[in-house]
């Protein structure tokens, strides 16, 4: 299993760098950003400077989305990265949350999803893609290599994650619902006359790790609290949209009962208010909370699920803490054992 990291683009740019470059240090595999362009920094810009001051991390945006970015020059720009640093980007894209939100607009439909992957993958491979009624092309970009990942929740979602995307992102650690959105989206692979085993999973949440005690958990439920309120935005429109009594599981929507509104200008932060709504519960299975062993003991239930990649988001007091814990003692732990010698004993 891979494990990324979920930065935001909080200045100073420099520090969201620094993260960066530690984090490979650490042994991460891929270092993504919020795309918000109200709430923090432009990210293209930040990733030009990250891939300049490492050496193997993938980089992107969890998640970008077709409203606020003409798909073209979204496609431009990750083909321009991949010529500079070597095929080293992947385009996670959703509907749109706080982006459009905070610029009083709506999410984009799933139609529009659907095509903004097609047109931002093919031209980001190098290919022709239709837009509108003009078939366009980079003609510089033969040697650009992207991925599209499609972030979402509800049936419709992973119906078309499933039928049209590179990857799939559960922004979420539960693994009730993991397995529930895992088996849509494969479902909905093979129906598209796809190869299930070809879709990458990625499952992303917050991650705080504890010394094991009641009062390092209690702190670590504090600051991640924040991430059941951002999730209940998603949930609450699924609601409105599915109701609560048909196959969306009942883990995933209940807690929104006590939601009573969202302020973006405290997105994604620790001191979010309105996420009090969010129960300890929910704090629980969606994050990783606790000690390293605790984290690998849910880690490996993902990677059983067919996860492969999980980002840990970084949004807390305990950045740097985070990265050298997962570093030292979460991802070795995940990596295979491979000796330099063996024993001859016994053998012939």
């Amino acid at each position: 299993m891979d494990i990324g990291v979920v930065l935001q683009c909080t200045p100073p740019a420099s520090r969201v760098i620094e993260l960066a470059r530690l984090a490979e240090t650490y042994g991460f595999s891929h270092v993504w950003t919020f795309d918000s362009h109200l709430l923090w920094q432009e990210p293209y810009v930040i990733y030009s400077q990250i891939l300049a001051a490492t050496r193997k991390v993938v980089v992107g945006p969890m998640v970008t989305n077709p409203a606020t970015r003409d798909w073209t020059v979204t496609a431009s720009t990750f083909a321009t990265l991949n010529e500079m640093f070597g095929n080293r980007t992947v385009c996670g894209i959703g509907r749109g949350d706080s982006a459009v939100r905070t610029l009083g607009g709506k999410p984009a439909t799933l139609a529009t999803l659907r095509q903004a992957i097609e047109v931002i993958r093919e031209l980001g491979n190098g290919r022709s893609a239709r837009v509108d009624d003009t078939v366009v092309r980079l003609p510089w970009a033969s040697g650009s290599r992207l991925e599209v990942w499609a972030a979402g929740y509800g049936p419709r979602a992973l119906e078309l994650t499933g039928a049209v995307a590179d990857g799939f992102i559960l922004q979420l650690a539960d693994p009730d619902i993991a397995a529930w959105t895992i088996a849509r989206v494969r479902a909905a692979a093979e129906r598209a006359g796809r190869d299930p085993a070809t879709v990458r999973i990625c499952v992303a949440a917050p991650a705080y790790v504890t010394d094991g005690t009641d009062a390092a958990l209690a702190h670590a439920r504090q600051q991640c609290r924040w991430f059941g309120g951002m999730v209940g935005n998603h949930v609450a429109e699924m609601v409105a949209r599915y109701g609560t009594a048909g196959e969306i599981p009942a883990a995933l929507t209940d807690y929104v009962e006590g939601r009573r509104g969202y302020d973006y200008n405290l997105h994604g932060r620790a001191d979010n208010v309105h996420a009090e709504f969010v129960p300890d519960a929910i704090v629980d299975r969606f994050c990783l909370l606790g000690t390293p062993d605790e984290h690998l003991s849910r880690l490996r239930e993902l990677e059983g699920l067919g996860v492969h990649q999980f980002a840990v988001y970084l949004q807390h007091d305990a950045k740097n803490a985070t990265l050298a814990a997962y570093g030292e003692s979460v991802l070795p732990s995940l990596a295979s054992l491979v000796t330099a010698t063996r024993s001859n004993e016994g053998s012939d």
